[in-house]
């Protein structure tokens, strides 16, 4: 059976001000891939992601979901976001919450889920990603790792069809890293759609399906982990890639 298109991203072009930050990008994820976006700090990476969320409005081109024409003037976009979920470098969780307060929140105010079935659905999400001893904790007692667990489940709780990830290990100590990659890696073992802004090259080398590297407001290379790892083709990658490897 052939995967559908989940995103479909044509002639996109961002700017802030005179600063133009995304160039005419174009790129498509299908159903159940796992697609990582690398490049130096300011490639424009983390404003792709916004986009696709619209959390940022583009100025021209298309942003397609799952063959929709999405449009912030056709569309509700507090909709759209249900249905693509993000997961950004700091938690952003309610300090005045509990955990398991934190995951139901938007399903039950949102999505006006019965608060008994939002609770049910929490507490399998935070069994899932290894928090379910922490359902009564206050977000100020937990490590780095656990808060940004605690976000992924709460995204997951809006059900998405598409997860994206936007540096999600970047605030953490080195030491907490693992727990959450682990909980991405477990995510796209079963089968989620995700597109990760990351710097973590041995996540990108073992989890992605495909690599897309980001120069100055454009993709410069698209390719398979190994091929992108081992022999890329554009010597912009391969000059990244000997930077930081």
């Amino acid at each position: 059976m052939e995967k559908k298109e989940m995103i479909k991203v044509v002639h996109l072009n961002k700017s802030f001000g005179d600063l133009h930050v995304l160039k005419d990008i174009n790129m498509a994820v299908i159903e159940s891939e796992v697609v990582c976006l690398i490049g130096a700090s300011g490639s424009g990476k983390s404003t792709l992601l916004r986009c696709l969320n619209f959390l940022e409005l583009k100025e021209s081109g298309e942003i397609m979901i799952k063959a929709e024409k999405i449009d912030s003037k056709s569309h509700n976009l507090t909709e759209i976001r249900q249905r693509v979920g993000m997961v950004f470098q700091h938690f952003n969780l309610f300090p005045h919450m509990t955990v398991l307060e934190n995951v139901i929140e938007a399903p039950t105010q949102v999505k006006k889920i019965p608060k008994q079935e939002a609770i049910d659905h929490a507490k399998e999400l935070l069994g899932k990603v290894g928090l379910a001893d922490k359902l009564n904790v206050y977000p100020s007692k937990l490590s780095g790792g656990q808060k940004q667990r605690v976000a992924i489940a709460r995204a997951l709780a809006m059900q998405p069809e598409i997860m994206l990830f936007d540096e999600p290990t970047s605030a953490l100590d080195p030491e907490l890293v693992g727990e959450v990659l682990n909980t991405m890696k477990q995510l796209a073992n079963e089968g989620m759609t995700m597109i990760v802004v990351t710097h973590e090259m041995g996540f990108a080398r073992e989890v992605a399906d495909r690599v897309v590297y980001m120069h100055d407001g454009k993709i410069v290379e698209v390719g398979h982990p190994k091929d992108i790892f081992e022999n890329p083709k554009e010597q912009r990658t391969r000059d990244f890639l000997n930077s930081i490897l």
